[in-house]
């Protein structure tokens, strides 16, 4: 080790530690949290025949079918889904909150929230829609 290199040593060794222990702190707790959020964090997705006997909060992805019914600001917009790949299994849903514009029958949305007797009681405002297929560039 050359003389500035003894120098640096000599300086970082009688500098306080607390900064170190801090920053080592601050990057450990940042550590756990990413990977909480990546292995545990997340709402679990299913689709609306996937649904039934399940009681805890999860995303619901499917194809809104069915006249939509209701005030979404009031009592609660109420239509149903069926899995987008068209498996019979339609399942009512409530939802409360803003709705997107592009929301429709036949268009396909995500939802969170749980199932309660019977009937998807939707988070408010959690409701998405899914870009339309006039986006998707045609094949030729």
């Amino acid at each position: 080790m050359g003389r500035v290199g003894a120098r640096l040593f000599a300086v970082s060794r009688t500098g306080s530690p607390v900064r170190l222990v801090i920053a080592l702190s601050v990057a450990a707790m940042l550590a756990i949290f990413l990977l909480y959020v990546s292995v545990a964090g997340g709402t679990p997705s299913i689709k609306p025949s996937q649904l039934h006997g399940r009681s805890d909060v999860v995303a619901l992805d499917g194809k809104v079918t069915g006249s939509p019914a209701g005030d979404a600001q009031a009592d609660g917009l109420r239509f149903r889904m069926r899995d987008v790949s068209g498996e019979s299994v339609s399942i009512p849903i409530v939802y409360r909150g803003s709705v997107p514009d592009l929301f429709k029958v036949g268009r396909e949305v995500r939802v969170e929230g749980r199932l309660r007797n019977g009937v998807f009681v939707a988070k408010k405002d959690s409701l998405r829609t899914k870009c339309p297929s006039k986006y998707v560039a045609k094949r030729t």
